[in-house]
């Protein structure tokens, strides 16, 4: 009889727990819904884009950094994530160098470890001479400028310097289209850091909420979010949305699909 009490007691205790947790998911859940149902429906004040590789291909580039890296288009992605994982060790030190000269130190320590032998001239070469004449992705051109039309106000926000941009939107027709133009390097911290965002929604002087990031980088995207922002990614062949973040509310295969979607918004 005592055994059977004590395992009433223990599994009665086991389901009060039970009670007093369940609840708080739901409660949660349920508020998360209705921020999804909001965003869904309320127009953000600022669009935000990301640059390379969002709104610029990035085939000319990637072309030139695999010849110099012997012919092995394989090492491309490893180079990519040394040089985002460098800027970012960069922001962790307070340390800051414009992000091409970061992609420049990756890209020869990618090498390195594969037994090529490239000289600092030669990895910034392949790199920023490429990088400042990229064509925009085909539906672009015209997505921005429905955009534009329907009334929002277009920010670039990007790792890159001003100035890169700058040179980039001038070559690919881009320059007019934009508010705005916003780099980290006036704060020295690099997306994804939530900093970043914090700051280029202050610079706006608009809330996180009423801000909405365009970006083909799950990482740009999941910082977003983590920072009270929305969200919209295009998935451009090889882009991945980060699974321990929330969901963006809008995720389409180029721009032109997700323009159609926020004009829609009310």
């Amino acid at each position: 009889m005592k055994i059977n009490r004590r395992n009433f007691i223990k599994n009665t205790a086991l389901v009060g727990i039970a009670g007093a947790t369940i609840p708080n998911y739901g409660f949660a859940t349920n508020k998360e819904n209705d921020m999804e149902t909001n965003a869904l429906t309320n127009r953000p004040k600022v669009l935000f884009f990301d640059v390379n590789e969002t709104l610029l291909d990035l085939t000319a580039m990637k072309t030139s950094v695999g010849n110099l890296l012997g012919g092995r288009p394989e090492l491309l992605p490893l180079w990519f994530t040394t040089m985002l994982q460098y800027s970012l060790v960069s922001t962790v030190g307070r340390q800051y160098n414009d992000f091409g000269i970061i992609g420049a130190a990756a890209l020869q320590m990618v090498a390195a470890n594969n037994g090529i032998s490239i000289s600092e001239k030669e990895a910034k070469d392949a790199i920023l001479g490429p990088i400042r004449s990229l064509p925009a992705h085909p539906e672009v051109k015209a997505s921005l400028q429905q955009l534009k039309d329907a009334g929002y106000k277009l920010v670039s926000f990007t790792n890159s310097s001003n100035k890169g941009v700058k040179t980039q939107f001038e070559n690919a027709g881009l320059l007019d289209y934009f508010d705005e133009r916003l780099s980290i390097e006036e704060i020295g911290k690099f997306k994804p850091h939530v900093d970043a965002y914090d700051w280029a929604s202050r610079k706006m002087d608009i809330k996180p909420s009423e801000s909405l990031l365009v970006a083909a980088h799950g990482w740009d995207i999941a910082g977003a979010l983590w920072a009270g922002w929305r969200g919209a990614f295009i998935s451009r062949p090889g882009a991945q949305l980060y699974p321990l973040a929330a969901k963006p509310e809008i995720n389409e295969s180029n721009l032109e699909l997700v323009a159609k979607k926020l004009i829609g918004l009310k």
